[in-house]
């Protein structure tokens, strides 16, 4: 009987594997996805989690975190048609990158589950979505990922940031993984995996920022 705390939490696959163990929690790598991920028995609880965030200082007139933000919002934002509407999904104690949208004239929703739990605006249709360091967090990213992207409009782009798994070596030593709350790693190959189930064009931009586009057909 498959063991479920190996179950790919993406593909649902159980070709996964032991990848890498600390002193803290084990990782599995899913050979049909090539997800990275923490079995459930390691994730932290919805209140030690929101305790990880709360020390965030994300600061809206930080130009260094607006620096880092533009990484996503540059290419993002160059593709978009004018007047267009979107949802920052997981903006965070500090919503800024809500702010860079609407500066160029955008109209930017903001959902967050512990700062701006609004779950009416999961029920609309967006021409673009981001999540800027958020899907690493998820616990289930297979459904989370499901609901952002029926709720692109056809032809509209779910923006993402997050670090990219390259090798078991540089995992080993990679910094990324010691947030307890991070769960789930992704890399190029998860990426070319998910666009093909949707069947949605994949764009990676440098190390770490993915467009997604949805099918207009």
């Amino acid at each position: 009987m498959p063991n479920s705390s190996s179950q790919c939490p993406l593909c649902l696959g159980h070709d996964s594997a032991a990848y890498y163990r600390d002193a803290f929690r084990e990782y599995f790598h899913c050979g049909d996805c090539s997800l990275v991920f923490v079995p459930p028995q390691f994730h932290l609880s919805e209140q030690q989690e929101k305790a990880v965030y709360d020390l965030h200082c994300n600061d809206p007139r930080d130009a260094g975190y607006r620096n880092f933000l533009s990484r996503l919002f540059d290419p993002l934002s160059k593709r978009l048609s004018a007047g267009a509407v979107g949802l920052d999904f997981g903006s965070g104690p500090g919503p800024t990158l809500s702010l860079m949208f609407q500066e160029l004239g955008f109209s930017v929703e903001i959902y967050d589950k512990f700062y701006a739990d609004n779950p009416q605006l999961l029920q609309q249709e967006y021409a673009f979505i981001t999540a800027s360091e958020v899907v690493e967090h998820l616990r289930q990213p297979r459904q989370e990922l499901q609901r952002l992207y029926r709720l692109l409009k056809a032809g509209g782009t779910l923006g993402l940031m997050t670090k990219l798994v390259t090798d078991r070596a540089a995992f080993t030593d990679w910094h990324y993984k010691n947030d307890s709350s991070h769960l789930c790693f992704f890399s190029r190959q998860t990426f070319t995996w998910l666009g093909d189930f949707w069947g949605a064009e994949v764009e990676i931009v440098g190390q770490d920022v993915i467009l997604i586009k949805k099918n207009a057909g």
